[in-house]
């Protein structure tokens, strides 16, 4: 049996009121639960305790992080959430950077110690999918990933592997929400059940 963290990175702001970001993460819980695993979900706009949040990185085999794009990344509270809970951490997440002054010849960020652990990106976004695919298109061809490189990185540092990200396109000006869903769910069948 699996645990699964889910972080929920949706806040109102702006044109947004997050629900998409709720439902998803709602879709996600209940689909993982029907499945036979265990799972935490931490709202962050609800406000959340930093020392509970490193147990629930410690507990967890996989850690879902859902939330909207704003201007080319996660939302603020997102990344105010990272700084606050991995800095909690202490030496439970990562061990410096894997440097020492002893050893210096380690590569920067090979001292994570959460090798053990995954983590995956739900993402909801205005753009449509052709704006990251073409290289003729505003993200030059390089893919969702690549916007959230910082934020792999982070997570890398700790020590946690990538699963492939599911992404939302044009939720805004041409949402397909039910086909979302459903490729939703199927992504977590071969990601996170398979």
């Amino acid at each position: 049996m699996k645990n699964i963290f889910i972080i929920n990175g949706s806040k109102a702001f702006g044109g947004s009121d997050g629900k998409l970001n709720d439902h998803l993460t709602m879709i996600a819980r209940e689909h993982l639960i029907s499945k036979g695993m265990n799972v935490r979900v931490t709202r962050i706009d609800d406000g959340y305790d930093n020392e509970q949040e490193v147990l629930n990185y410690l507990w967890a085999d996989l850690i879902i992080y859902q939330m909207p794009a704003w201007w080319m990344e996660g939302p603020w509270i997102v990344k105010k959430y990272i700084d606050d809970v991995f800095t909690q951490s202490d030496d439970r997440f990562h061990i410096n950077d894997g440097r020492t002054r002893h050893d210096v010849s380690k590569k920067y960020g090979s001292g994570g110690v959460l090798t053990d652990k995954k983590y995956m990106l739900s993402v909801t976004w205005n753009a449509p999918a052709e704006a990251f695919e073409d290289e003729a298109q505003f993200f030059e061809g390089r893919g969702i990933d690549s916007v959230y490189f910082p934020f792999h990185k982070a997570n890398q540092f700790t020590g946690m592997s990538p699963l492939p990200t599911f992404a939302c396109f044009d939720v805004v000006k041409n949402p397909q929400i039910e086909t979302d869903i459903s490729d939703y769910l199927t992504h977590l069948d071969v990601t996170v059940s398979g």
